[in-house]
C-alpha cells in the first residue's frame, strides 16, 4: 500500500486520520483508481477492495460511516448503530466512538477534518462552496460540543481541494457571498471580465476561526492542477471526461 496518496496533518497528530489521493487503489479507466464514490449504488468489489486498503492504511480494524452527500449544512452523529447501508442525507459525521472511520468524498470540495483529543471527539465534513456558506463547519462544531468538546481545544485541518488560481466564478456567485458580509469579497481576485477567482479554503479557515476554533492548518493542496495524485470534478468536466473520480479523507478514534 505505499502507493497511497496520504496526506496528514500536524494539527490532528496523533489522531488516526489521512486526506487520500487517487492513487493506490483497483478501480480502473477514467476514475482509476482509489475512486470512492458510490454513486448511490450499492458498493462494488473494487470500492470494497478501495475501503479495505484505506481503512488498513489509516484505522485498521475499524468499520466505514460515510454519508449520501447533497451540500448541506447539515452535520449527524455516528453511533454505535450506524447502519452504512442505510445513509443519511447529511455533509457531516462526528462520533465519540472508537474503531469508526468517519469518511468524506471530495472531488474540488473542502474535506475538513476535526478533533478534540481530550474530549474523545473527531469529525469530518464536506465543505463546498454550498455548504461552507450555509455553515456545515458551524453544524459540525455544534455536534461535536453536544458530545462532550470544547470549541477551544478542536483542532481542524482543511484538506485538498480546488485552489483560488483554478476556481473561476461568475459575478452572480461573488454577489452572494458579498451580501452575506462585504467582508467576504477579500477571498475573491479578479479574473477575466465578470469574473472572479474564489479562494475556497481561505473562506473554510476563515469560518473556522470564526467559529472560534484555535488550531486551524490548511494543506494548500490544489485537486484541479495536480491530476496525478488528486480527483477534479471541474477538471473531468473542462475535458469532457465521462465521470469523475471521488477521494476520501478520513479519521477515527483508536478502537
Amino acid at each position: 500500500m505505499s502507493d497511497l496518496t496520504i496526506l496528514r496533518a500536524t494539527a490532528l497528530d496523533g489522531v488516526a486520520h489521512g486526506f487520500l489521493g487517487r492513487t493506490g487503489g483497483v478501480v480502473t479507466g477514467p476514475t482509476a483508481s482509489l475512486d470512492m464514490g458510490r454513486r448511490g449504488l450499492p458498493p462494488t468489489p473494487e470500492l470494497q477492495e478501495n475501503q479495505r486498503r484505506v481503512i488498513a492504511a489509516i484505522a485498521p480494524g475499524s468499520r466505514f460511516a460515510t454519508l449520501h452527500q447533497v451540500h448541506s449544512p447539515d452535520a449527524v452523529i455516528v453511533g454505535n448503530d450506524w447502519d452504512e447501508d442505510d445513509r443519511p442525507h447529511a455533509d457531516a459525521l462526528v462520533t465519540d466512538r472508537p474503531g469508526i472511520l468517519l469518511g468524506i468524498l471530495t472531488a474540488d470540495c473542502a474535506p475538513v477534518l476535526f478533533a478534540d483529543r481530550d474530549a474523545g471527539v473527531v469529525a469530518a465534513a464536506h465543505a463546498g462552496w454550498k455548504g461552507a456558506f450555509h455553515g456545515v463547519t458551524d453544524a459540525t462544531i455544534a455536534r461535536m460540543e453536544q458530545l462532550g468538546a470544547n470549541r477551544s481545544r478542536i483542532a481542524a485541518a482543511v484538506g485538498p481541494c480546488i485552489a483560488r488560481a483554478s476556481y473561476e466564478v461568475d459575478d452572480a456567485f461573488l454577489a452572494r457571498f458579498a451580501a452575506a458580509d462585504p467582508a467576504n469579497e477579500r477571498f475573491f481576485a479578479p479574473g477575466k471580465p465578470g469574473h472572479h477567482q474564489f479562494d475556497l479554503e481561505a473562506y473554510v479557515v476563515h469560518r473556522l476561526a470564526a467559529a472560534g476554533l484555535r488550531r486551524i492548518e490548511a494543506l494548500g493542496a490544489d485537486t484541479y492542477a495536480d491530476p496525478a495524485r488528486f480527483f477534479s470534478y471541474r477538471r473531468a468536466t473542462h475535458e469532457g471526461a465521462p465521470d469523475y473520480g471521488r477521494q476520501i479523507s478520513v479519521i477515527a478514534l483508536a478502537g
